[in-house]
Formats: C-alpha cells, sequence, structure tokens
C-alpha cells in the first residue's frame, strides 16, 4: 500500500511524544451527553484516568461511578461516532467479504461506545462483531444496553458478541490469521497517554498484526499528527516474527477545534520466529 501523508488540517494539536493534556484536551477527545460522565470528567479524578488509562481498574471505576450517577445509559465516545467514520470502514468489510463467509470485525477497545453495534447494525454484509475491552463493567452495561434494546441487523446472519478482554493478550485469545478487520478509536491513544503504557502499545500493535489474514487490516483512529504517528508504527511493528507492515494514513477531518487521522497498518507475512 503506497503510503499517503497529507497534512490537509492547518494546525498540530496532538503531542508529539504524548505529553500530558491538560483537561479542557483529555474532555475533547470525548462525545457524551450524559451529565454524569461530564461531570467525572470535571472531577480531579480525570489526572488519575489520564495516567491509568492502560490498567483495568481505572476504566472499571469510571464506568461504575459514571453510569451509578444515571439512570439512563448513554454511549460514550472518544473521539467521535460511527457516522464520521462509516465511509473508512466500509470498504474494508467489502474487500474481506469476497471470501464468502461472515467478517471477523473486533473493536478493541470498545468501551461503552456504539461503534461495534453500529458496523453490525449497518453492514449489508453478513459479519461477526465482537466488542472487546479490558473492563467487565463497561462489557456487562454493552450486555445489558443491547438486551433491553436489541440492534436489528441489515443482514440476518450477522453476528455480534460482547468480550471482557485485555488488549494487551490479544494473541491468546485469537490465533493467527483469524480475524479480517481490527478497529481502533483511541484505544492505543489510551495506552501511549498513560504513565505505564508506551511498551504495552506496541506489544498489541503486533499481536494485532499477528492475528489478521494477510488481506486483513488494523483501522487506528488518532488526534496524532502523522509526523509522529507514522514513525511509531512503522517501528513498533517490526519484530517477533515481523517482516515489516504497510502504513498509510488519511484525514478524517476536525472536529471540535482537533484533527483526526485514520491510520491503516496491514502485515506482512511472517518470516521464521
Amino acid at each position: 500500500m503506497e503510503k499517503t501523508n497529507q497534512h490537509v488540517c492547518s494546525h498540530k494539536v496532538v503531542h508529539v511524544g504524548w505529553q500530558k493534556s491538560n483537561l479542557q484536551e483529555f474532555k475533547a477527545a470525548f462525545i457524551s451527553d450524559n451529565q454524569a460522565q461530564s461531570d467525572w470528567l470535571d472531577s480531579k479524578k480525570h489526572a488519575e484516568l489520564m495516567e491509568n488509562m492502560d490498567k483495568k481498574s481505572a476504566w472499571d471505576r469510571f464506568y461504575s461511578e459514571t453510569s451509578s450517577r444515571s439512570h439512563n445509559f448513554k454511549n460514550f465516545e472518544w473521539f467521535f461516532g460511527f457516522d464520521a467514520v462509516q465511509d473508512f470502514i466500509t470498504p474494508f468489510l467489502q474487500t474481506a467479504s469476497l471470501s464468502r463467509r461472515p467478517v471477523q470485525v473486533l473493536d478493541m477497545g470498545c468501551g461503552t461506545s456504539a461503534l461495534g453495534p453500529s458496523i453490525y447494525r449497518d453492514s449489508a454484509l453478513p459479519v461477526r462483531v465482537t466488542c472487546a475491552d479490558i473492563s467487565p463493567v463497561a462489557v456487562r452495561l454493552m450486555r445489558e444496553h443491547v438486551r433491553a434494546n436489541p440492534v436489528r441487523p441489515r443482514n440476518a446472519s450477522s453476528q455480534i458478541e460482547f468480550l471482557e478482554l485485555d488488549c494487551t493478550q490479544l494473541d491468546s485469545h485469537y490465533g493467527p490469521s483469524s480475524l479480517d478487520l481490527i478497529v481502533d478509536k483511541g484505544t492505543t491513544d489510551a495506552l501511549l497517554r498513560s504513565k505505564e503504557g508506551a511498551e504495552k502499545a506496541a506489544s498489541v500493535l503486533r499481536q494485532c498484526l499477528k492475528v489478521l489474514r494477510r488481506s486483513g487490516s488494523l483501522l487506528q483512529f488518532s488526534d496524532e499528527d502523522p509526523d509522529a504517528r507514522l514513525v511509531w508504527l512503522e517501528t513498533a511493528a517490526q519484530g517477533q516474527g515481523l517482516a515489516a507492515a504497510d502504513v498509510g494514513v488519511q484525514e478524517v477531518g476536525v472536529l471540535r477545534g482537533v484533527c483526526y487521522y485514520c491510520y491503516q497498518v496491514t502485515a506482512h507475512h511472517y518470516v521464521n520466529k
């Protein structure tokens, strides 16, 4: 894949080297009409979450406390909702469908986002969507929400499941070449922003490339500038049997003053381990 690195945005808002964001920058990464979540981010607890976004306990606490403050479930979106990235995801579903089997999709670090359920709902092609998160609280909330508000897929053969899974142990759950598409909306960003998450993020990237089929891709949605993220992706993808990876980038657009990008990563075949 030919690499594209076009800076259409007129400014760079991402913290190269992943310096800590202030509260307003941190809150800009989230979309939610849930007042309980907004109130939680306004509290001093946001600093603790920022430093520990690679830890299960931090997210369990976040989802437990924000859900307990509201009687009505609200999806909590990192960056943006499905509509903003639907046109990036659909072509990969169509390519993977040529195999004439359900397209295996992983929404990695789903939280309580509507992204995975939206892929399941809107895909005209048969898909099996797994929404996975490290937090059992988030997984339980999503299961309960979908049980109470069933999602009707366009394709009757499509399936969806919610799974508690630490993405740093991805290859312990999935075998090599078992997924067609992995969608990462802010999960890698959360790892890289956390105090001790850089090594975990690199490990997750390599595991993603291992469990993807040869025709499969990883889509990372991020606010990190291509000058930083492209180099990191190319470097972190090497090793553990990977010859290299092809990396490309497209601009998603500017939302609430922040420029977002879609990074596509496709693995080369494995070499001897």
